[in-house]
């Protein structure tokens, strides 16, 4: 067995050989995402395992070893790893956690100190504690975050975004019920096995992988009728988990809606930009801005082979470029707010209205001032600049109540439900007179439609 080592400040250490004996396990965020991922460590030699246990014991563990004042988010991945470690599955002397710390004031940087302490208060202070981070924050002799290992990473955050994306599209339209769900079990098999033999992570690989893709979800029989578009927006767990947000995505189906889910990589472009602004305004060494400045080149050429084999197929909407969304909030607010989610989150929100989902949940951890700030705080913002936007902020929490929260949506349902109606029977009553399919007179300049202006414009 191990021998426990400990820094000069009583934190315990993951060593080398903890990596050989210990099993780490990892709280889930994003599903699919996350599959990839345990992928990509085991394949680097990391016993890895995302949890799936979601029973409300991990509410009420949260509740027990974090004060519930404390975010929502660090409540649910507190309350999950001690769960597992309770579920008597695991050998608790040879066992890890693993949690990530982005830098930043927020959740994935100060989480870690609150998982420890509630480790020793549930007596389980011999399981160290594995920090993810690119800043400095923390390091193990057991675990390295090399650059290739972060490049495949991002290959896996790239084919998350685009599978999830894609499910999104097809789902909601599907002849076949349950055959883009199929689809995206199928290929995540198929790049687990292609990732365990190395490949399918980069070069010529990746970009048929995500072309292949792209043609195999426009395959599936598809009957486009007019539905309800929904954006979710908000913190990023809280936005992406079914554990947290009540399964949300699930629910907005339930009520026939195609549901837009924002992917990962712009979050990533964020934080990544974020570093490189910071340098910027403050210094910094120069070895870090040129790692940096290379992960941000990398991350932007990774994305844009993801867009570039959506661009053949128009029965698909292609999100915007990251670079876009920074531009799109330039008059609206400040580069400066970062916190969080920061201007990412109303980025996100505006893109989504130019981009036709302008019904948007905006979910939030209960008393979370960044999402306050830059989701609830800019409704208003949003709506002078895109009149149509129709947005309700969700607040998530152990005492919201799904029954209440899903109430709220639907009311916001209501009014989209009936402005699809009023677009459906102006179109109508445009083609009857003799307009354009594009809502305007063949002779006429072209106007805005829901907000986004035409070429003509």
């Amino acid at each position: 067995m191990a021998e426990l080592k400990y820094t000069k400040d009583g934190r315990l250490l993951f060593t080398k050989e903890m990596r050989r004996e210990y099993k780490i396990l990892v709280p889930n965020m994003l599903p699919v995402h996350f599959k990839l991922f345990e992928k990509v460590l085991q394949k680097s030699g990391y016993n890895i395992e995302v949890l799936t246990n979601s029973s409300h014991r991990v509410v009420e563990e949260g509740l027990k070893y974090v004060h519930n004042d404390t975010c929502y988010p660090a409540l649910l991945v507190i309350g999950q790893m001690i769960d597992a470690l309770n579920s008597g599955k695991y050998d608790v002397n040879k066992t890890a956690l693993m949690i990530t710390q982005t830098g930043g004031g927020c959740r994935a940087s100060n989480y870690i100190h609150l998982l420890r302490k509630a480790l020793k208060s549930a007596g389980y202070e011999n399981v160290p504690v594995i920090s993810v981070n690119m800043s400095g924050l923390e390091s193990n002799p057991g675990f390295s975050l090399t650059p290739a290992l972060v490049m495949q990473f991002v290959a896996g955050l790239v084919y998350g975004d685009m599978l999830m994306l894609l499910n999104n599209q097809v789902k909601a339209y599907e002849l076949n019920k349950g055959e883009s769900e199929a689809l995206v079990n199928n290929w995540v098999e198929r790049l687990l096995d292609q990732f365990s033999h190395g490949k399918g992570l980069m070069g010529e690989d990746f970009r048929n992988n995500l072309k292949q893709i792209a043609d195999e979800f426009d395959a599936i029989p598809v009957n486009r009728v007019p539905k309800v578009r929904v954006g979710v927006v908000g913190e990023i767990y809280v936005k992406y988990s079914p554990l947290a947000n009540n399964r949300l995505e699930e629910f907005l189906s339930s009520q026939d809606c195609e549901v837009m889910v924002p992917g990962l990589m712009g979050f990533a472009l964020f934080k990544i930009d974020n570093r490189l602004d910071d340098i910027n305004l403050y210094g910094g060494s120069n070895i870090k801005y040129k790692f940096v400045s290379f992960l941000k080149d990398f991350c932007t050429k990774m994305e844009t082979a993801m867009l570039d084999a959506l661009k053949d197929h128009p029965n698909f909407t292609v999100p915007s470029p990251y670079a876009h969304l920074r531009s799109l909030v330039n008059g609206v607010i400040g580069y400066g707010s970062k916190m969080g989610e920061g201007w990412l989150l109303t980025a996100e929100m505006l893109e989504l209205c130019e981009s036709g989902y302008e019904n948007i949940v905006c979910t939030q951890p209960f008393g979370c001032l960044p999402n306050h700030i830059n989701g609830k705080g800019m409704i208003g913002r949003i709506r002078k600049v895109f009149p149509n936007s129709n947005i309700t902020p969700i607040d998530y929490d152990p005492s919201a109540t799904k029954v209440n929260q899903e109430n709220r949506i639907k009311l916001m349902l209501a009014v989209a439900r009936e402005n699809l109606s009023e677009r459906m029977a102006d179109e109508k009553s445009d083609k009857t007179k003799g307009k354009s399919p594009n809502n305007t007179p063949e002779d006429a300049d072209a106007q805005p439609i829901g907000g986004i202006a035409t070429d003509n414009e």
